[in-house]
């Protein structure tokens, strides 16, 4: 018997390699381009996907996030759509600060005061999500390129099998992660995995979450 599709596939993207990745601080709302080693991952991960029929491709403002998507758009020929909702955590003034640094002075990242608070932005992102698959067509295919933070919230937030805590998923710079949403469940079919494709990242079938 031939499965049914999938009324919705989503490939929740992030974005390729920026000089703050490699440093090793909060990313939040500064806006610097992808390095070198993040426009190879997006030229790559853009190859990988070419042949996955990409209706649309909804990326943050930010323009590391901007930059990889619009690799995958040269190769697919899917429009890339700005959405806010999409966009890092605000992390305020302590964005180019490391985050040890910051838990040192507070305790944690979330008490740091000017931290978009993680209740709200964990709701943000999870209704970014719903609101993508209110409005997409059905059995459409949609690539969403966005920031680890915001991505671990959604994965967390909808894939019963995955950690709930969000922290304890896994992304790396110019992944990518399949999903599937049936009957209003999602489930994950690929997980992290990296630009050039399988071999060494987490591959998982999960059950479904609402």
């Amino acid at each position: 018997m031939v499965p049914s599709q999938p009324d919705l596939v989503v490939y929740l993207v992030r974005h390729g390699r920026c000089a703050l990745n490699a440093e090793g601080v909060l990313r939040g709302r500064l806006d610097p381009d992808l390095d070198e080693v993040g426009r190879s991952q997006a030229h790559a991960l853009a190859e990988r996907l070419k042949e996955v029929p990409i209706d649309r491709i909804v990326s943050s403002p930010l323009l590391r996030a901007r930059r990889t998507a619009d690799a995958l758009a040269a190769t697919t020929g899917a429009e890339v759509e700005v959405e806010g909702a999409w966009a890092d955590r605000d992390y305020g003034p302590w964005a180019g600060h490391r985050p040890d640094d910051v838990a040192a002075l507070f305790g944690s990242v979330d008490a740091a005061p000017g931290v978009e608070p993680r209740a709200a932005f964990n709701a943000r992102a999870l209704e970014a999500a719903r609101a993508l698959a209110r409005s997409a067509s059905p059995t459409s295919v949609v690539a969403v390129v966005s920031h680890d933070a915001v991505l671990r919230a959604v994965l967390a937030g909808l894939v019963a099998e995955l950690p709930d805590d969000p922290d304890a998923i896994e992304l790396s710079t110019g992944s990518s992660s399949r999903l599937e949403l049936r009957d209003g469940s999602w489930r994950v079919t690929d997980l992290n995995t990296p630009p050039e494709g399988p071999g060494g990242a987490a591959r998982v079938s999960s059950g479904p979450r609402s």
